[in-house]
């Protein structure tokens, strides 16, 4: 059992101090995975690391709801994050009002991008929404994959199925993103 997940069972039973230590914990795991993630120093100019895991962070733990379980603070963190990120590009665009697009590069998974595919944020979070209405477990991947930068092996892990679905489904994702974003 890892130390998120222990430190989530000992919040839920209500020990002195388990809040302060998950808190704690998931902040430096959460941070971790955004290196990771955005280890390709071009992949977000205008958006440091440390910037996106503060606001994340804020989304996640400032209405004080608890994280259930290790599976929720990675899919949560993943949706906190592509929130920031879109809220960043929009405020952005309404403070330049020019139409420069933001590109941003998909860091550990970018290989499995096909190739003379680039994502702009916003673009990317209108075609997650549309996947979210017919295959919403392959947007939840997406956004794992994306903005947690998690490998296939977690992903599987988080989505409780097999690494070898996984595989298939981020093919067909990325096969559908070229069909859906592709120039």
């Amino acid at each position: 059992m890892s130390e998120l997940t222990e430190l989530l069972d000992h919040a839920r039973k209500g020990e002195q101090g388990a809040r302060d230590a998950l808190m704690a914990a998931a902040y430096q795991e959460l941070r971790d995975m955004v290196q990771r993630a955005m280890s390709d120093a071009a992949s977000t100019p205008s958006l440091q690391p440390a910037v996106l895991v503060k606001e994340a962070w804020l989304r996640l733990f400032s209405a004080g709801a608890p994280v259930e379980a290790r599976r929720h603070f990675f899919s949560a963190a993943a949706q906190a994050m592509r929130r920031v990120m879109v809220d960043r590009v929009r405020l952005r665009r309404a403070q330049v009002r020019e139409a420069r697009l933001e590109r941003v590069s998909l860091g550990d998974v970018e290989a499995d991008v096909p190739a003379g595919l680039s994502l702009e944020v916003l673009e990317l979070d209108r075609a997650l929404s549309e996947l979210d209405t017919f295959q919403p477990r392959l947007a939840r991947m997406l956004e794992l994959r994306y903005f947690v930068g998690l490998d296939l092996l977690d992903t599987a892990a988080v989505l409780s199925v097999s690494p070898v679905t996984v595989k298939r489904d981020w093919a067909y994702v990325r096969e559908w993103l070229l069909t859906r974003l592709g120039n």
